[in-house]
């Protein structure tokens, strides 16, 4: 098994999902720079870590989704190839129109760090079968703009295809419908607001993370 990492000037999770991925699951992981052109051979997994990808300016995400990498990460999507975007990657990934909506400044205008509680939405998905019949997780969340908008449209379209994931049990930032985490009308691209690689063994205060990883790395 093997996953790839792209980092972004101002990313600062990247060791933590490479460390995250290969202690949850045993695969190899490769740390990709974000003006590479190609992505390595047979890739499972790819994924767009937290931080500040070009320190935020002009919105989170808007100038990383504009990263020559970028064209791969939507072709190996388009192949089948899974797609994780955490916290800033799910800015990413909703700037590059690889899932719908936006992430705005928290309700409180305030930064978020702690642990939250999380309904898991839809055990059926790639990134959630190894929960089994578990719909209750612990994650952290760190972010400012972590508060996910939609039109209702969309907002009743995500719902009715099944496409909410992870659900706030405690909102913290005033998403919408207390969404946390969503996947493409595919299946293989998820965004989510906390962090797994931040809860990926006890000593984090919660392994429920590593179950992310190993869902998606079961299914490749």
């Amino acid at each position: 098994m093997k996953a790839a990492v792209v980092v972004f000037p101002g990313s600062n999770c990247d060791r933590d999902c490479q460390r995250a991925i290969e202690t949850s699951t045993g695969a190899r992981v490769e740390r990709v720079w974000h003006q590479e052109t190609a992505l390595p051979a047979g890739v499972d997994l790819i994924v767009l870590p937290g931080g500040f990808a070009h320190g935020d300016y002009l919105r989170a995400g808007a100038m990383a989704a504009l990263s020559p990498v970028m064209a791969e990460v939507r072709a190996a999507a388009a192949r089948g190839v899974a797609v994780a975007g955490v916290c800033n990657g799910f800015q990413i990934l909703c700037e590059a129109g690889m899932l719908p909506g936006a992430l705005l400044r928290n309700a409180g205008l305030k930064y978020v760090c702690k642990p939250v509680d999380l309904d898991v939405s839809n055990l059926q998905t790639r990134f959630t079968a190894a929960f089994k019949d578990r719909r209750r997780a612990t994650m952290t969340v760190g972010n400012g703009e972590g508060n996910y908008f939609a039109d209702e449209e969309t907002l009743d379209r995500l719902e009715g295809e099944g496409r909410v994931v992870f659900r706030y049990a405690g909102n913290p930032n005033g998403s919408a419908r207390d969404i946390a985490g969503i996947v493409d009308a595919s299946g293989n691209v998820l965004g989510i607001m906390p962090h797994p690689d931040r809860a990926f063994e006890p000593e984090l205060g919660s392994a429920d993370g590593a179950l992310l990883f190993q869902s998606v790395m079961a299914s490749a």
